[in-house]
């Protein structure tokens, strides 16, 4: 009834309207807001002659971006470990005409590190159960041998039959506009940074130098540069190297073994945030947004809370500063 009475307001009162739905990690913000975002489809939805793209590509946005975006934590199987704001906008006769997908505060470190019994964000593990054609192509296999998911020892979630998720990702990902070229480039980036985690440094030749390990660690970045589509030596470089620009000239310095692995790291959760924002901008310019619009319903899914023995109030005030 509320939702109903909230539909009502926009259209009669000509008032844009949102919603915040915040709570307690675990307590089911994020199926609270796929069952809002179905009952808005519905309400706003166009006769079927008419069409339901924008409908249909809004609502199968969410196991896309929950597949990149939502991960296994010690209070949900399926936390959101970023903040989203979708506006739904409406023409003035209550149907949706647009929409527009904001996200905020990807959790980036969780690439890389992964406390028990954590899980690192669902996409990793849905590659690792692909069907054995796509497994190959990707050179991916058992997660438990790829550094970046096994700093847990959880790796399947009960009930969930990931090799099907994966194709039901996939399924969502042409509906939403996504090209299967574009979805190979996809997964390739995301077992790309599976095999960058794999790559171990040790001491060079020259002083306070870096290199890979052994044979193992340069197999990982010989797949990772094949993945990226890149040159393997550049790659190295990238991780062993950094590079300062002065005024007057560019200075290359030499990393050691344990600034080499934290530049690794740094590669990692860069390329996959930026291969995140992406996903989200794909999205955003296949759904549409429409112009002429001046009525809309925001719907904010925020981070869930947790009570600790000492709590930090950063994250609730990035959020807030991203609205003011």
């Amino acid at each position: 009834m509320f939702f109903e009475w909230l539909s009502k307001q926009m259209i009669h009162e000509g008032i844009s309207q949102s919603i915040l739905v915040s709570g307690e990690s675990g307590a089911g913000k994020t199926e609270s807001t796929k069952m809002l975002m179905q009952y808005l489809a519905y309400m706003g939805g166009r006769a079927a002659a008419e069409g339901r793209s924008v409908e249909q590509q809004v609502l199968e946005s969410n196991p896309v971006l929950e597949a990149f975006g939502n991960a296994k934590t010690v209070r949900n199987n399926n936390s959101s470990r970023f903040g989203k704001f979708v506006e739904l906008q409406f023409d003035k006769r209550g149907r949706i005409s647009g929409a527009a997908i904001r996200t905020y505060l990807l959790e980036r470190s969780r690439v890389c590190q992964v406390s028990d019994p954590e899980r690192n964000y669902h996409c990793f593990y849905l590659l690792c159960a692909a069907p054995p054609q796509d497994v190959e192509k990707y050179k991916v296999g058992n997660p438990r041998t790829f550094h970046y998911l096994n700093q847990s020892n959880f790796f399947e979630l009960s009930g969930v039959d990931e090799s099907e998720e994966y194709l039901a990702t996939r399924r969502a990902m042409d509906i939403v506009g996504i090209s299967h070229d574009e979805q190979d480039a996809i997964f390739r980036v995301v077992a790309a940074i599976l095999h960058l985690g794999n790559i171990e440094f040790a001491k060079g030749t020259e002083t306070d130098a870096s290199e890979p390990k052994d044979d193992k660690s340069r197999f990982h970045l010989k797949i990772a540069a094949e993945l990226f589509m890149c040159d393997e030596k550049s790659l190295e470089d990238s991780m062993c190297k950094r590079v300062m620009v002065t005024r007057d000239e560019t200075i290359t310095k030499s990393l050691d073994p344990e600034a080499a692995a934290l530049s690794r790291d740094a590669l990692a959760k860069i390329v996959y945030s930026r291969l995140f924002d992406w996903i989200v901008n794909k999205i955003n310019n296949s759904i549409g947004q429409d112009p002429d619009s001046s009525l809309s319903i925001g719907v904010l899914d925020i981070y869930g809370f947790e009570s600790f023995k000492t709590n930090r109030c950063l994250t609730g005030m990035l959020l807030f500063s991203s609205f003011t």
